[in-house]
């Protein structure tokens, strides 16, 4: 009973922040930019907490439970994507933000390639984060269905669904980078100071953990090139192309915030978030190994999803209190990404898909916080839909990195290039990815050297770019 008015009170209490931006926004700029106003530890904070957040946290934990130390090397790429970033997209597109009054990251496209390019790029966003957003419900949900046993996983995903989408429609942007400033810490505190000590500590200590799971586990090297590889080509080009980056861009006081928030980010993400997530998992598998969890219909890890290692191992070996107060840690993280990942999906239909059709005024006052609510509702019904926490996040980054990675690296050249060189290589690069992504996983294609299909997709968006290119000439 302690946890959950623990629980229930962080709930309120982020209810409570988001009514009180609520009458603070009154235009776009304000809703979805926060007035262009955030310094670097403001937006450097949230952009970890909305890269890392509950998707990752919890699957990470999942990497833990599967194969050990060596699946920290996800959160690597993320540091490298975000140092790569700073370095060369950064000075290009702030001062052009500036410059032309960017509200989303299609507008880049509206500038280098036209409206066309900017409405198929704003589709391409929008459903890649609509899928984000899915996945930090689906993850929220596991979470509070392994941790409060008399909540069902539906019952679970409804209420944190509906909480996530009530709290975006009011707070906006500027809410929720102050939020995932406070979530971020709220986290790190609960992992470092409460997680990690306790569950070391029920396992038994290293020695138990070197007796309960295989010697690759605690290998940090124990994988395979390939998986690295697919990682790379996967995580690093989103820093590229994600809505919810260029917004905080956006919305940096300049240049030079902008950067320094970008070189925090990726620190915070490897070594530090990385090695915290997949040793709780690995602390999971131990538990699961030792039996930990028989109470709860599972005798081990055969035929455990390796996701709920880490909440079940929460729920068994946290007191009272405690694993309240590190369940609110955990769906603060998932709050910081599934809130972002909203606000991204509703700023791209509203602003790059039914503005630029002239559906709907750019500056309306009512429109953005109608569609932020239509997309959380949508997100909602996907979720439902899905089990994988991870699998779903890396298919919606695939989507995103194929159809649009190399339009971008084409407008940071500071050359013009044909609008439809840069349509066909959205079509082509996220059609490519999809379709072989689908195969691969109905069991009719096996892909070459097991390389993940996002290959594929930026291979041949480059391909086509480049003859199209050269056939405009």
């Amino acid at each position: 009973m302690l946890d959950v008015i623990v629980f229930a009170a962080y709930m309120l209490g982020v209810l409570g922040i988001g009514l009180y931006f609520f009458r603070s926004q009154e235009s776009e700029e304000d809703y979805y930019l926060a007035g262009r106003d955030m310094n670097s530890w403001h937006i450097g904070l949230s952009v970890v907490a909305t890269d890392v957040g509950g998707g990752f946290s919890i699957g990470l934990g999942g990497l833990g439970f599967a194969m050990g130390l060596a699946g920290s090397w996800m959160l690597f790429t993320g540091l490298v994507g975000a140092w790569l970033a700073a370095v060369f997209l950064i000075p290009h597109v702030k001062p052009l933000s500036n410059q032309f009054r960017f509200l989303t990251f299609p507008d880049l496209f509206n500038e280098a390639y036209g409206r066309r390019a900017a409405i198929l790029a704003g589709v391409i966003s929008a459903v890649g984060y609509l899928g984000f957003t899915s996945s930090q419900m689906l993850a929220g949900a596991k979470l509070a269905a392994a941790v409060l046993p008399d909540v069902s996983p539906n019952m679970a995903l409804i209420g944190i669904g509906a909480l996530i989408v009530i709290y975006t429609t009011m707070g906006g942007l500027k809410a929720v980078v102050y939020t995932d400033t406070v979530q971020w810490i709220i986290l790190m505190v609960g992992l470092i100071f409460v997680g990690i000590p306790i569950a070391y500590v029920a396992v038994g200590g290293m020695e138990a953990v070197r007796e309960a799971v295989p010697p690759a586990h605690l290998d940090l090297f124990a994988i395979e090139p390939v998986q690295f590889v697919n990682w790379l080509v996967t995580i690093v080009p989103i820093w590229f192309v994600a809505m919810t980056l260029y917004q905080r861009i956006y919305a940096s006081r300049s240049v030079r915030e902008a950067r320094r928030a970008w070189y925090v980010a990726g620190l915070f993400e490897w070594p530090i978030m990385a090695f915290m997530g997949v040793i709780l998992g690995l602390f999971g598998r131990v538990a699961a190994e030792q039996g930990m969890f028989a109470y709860a219909g599972m005798a081990g890890p055969a035929g455990m999803d390796p996701e709920m290692g880490l909440p079940m191992l929460l729920r068994t070996v946290l007191p009272a209190g405690l694993m309240g107060l590190l369940v609110a840690a955990y769906f603060s993280a998932i709050m910081s990404t599934a809130d972002s990942c909203l606000l991204a999906s509703s700023g791209n239909v509203l602003s790059d898909i039914l503005s630029k059709l002239g559906l709907v005024g750019r500056h309306s006052g009512w429109a953005p916080r109608v569609v932020t609510l239509i997309v959380g509702a949508a997100a909602l019904v996907i979720a439902a839909a899905m089990t994988s926490v991870l699998d779903l996040m890396l298919y919606s980054y695939a989507f995103m990195v194929s159809g649009l990675l190399v339009p971008v690296l084409a407008v940071l050249s500071r050359r013009r290039f044909r609008p439809a060189a840069a349509v066909a290589a959205m079509i082509v690069g996220g059609g490519t990815t999809v379709l072989l992504a689908s195969l691969a996983a109905a069991g009719t294609l096996s892909l070459p050297l097991g390389l993940d299909a996002n290959v594929f997709g930026l291979s041949a968006s480059a391909v086509v770019f480049a003859i199209v290119q050269r056939a405009g000439r």
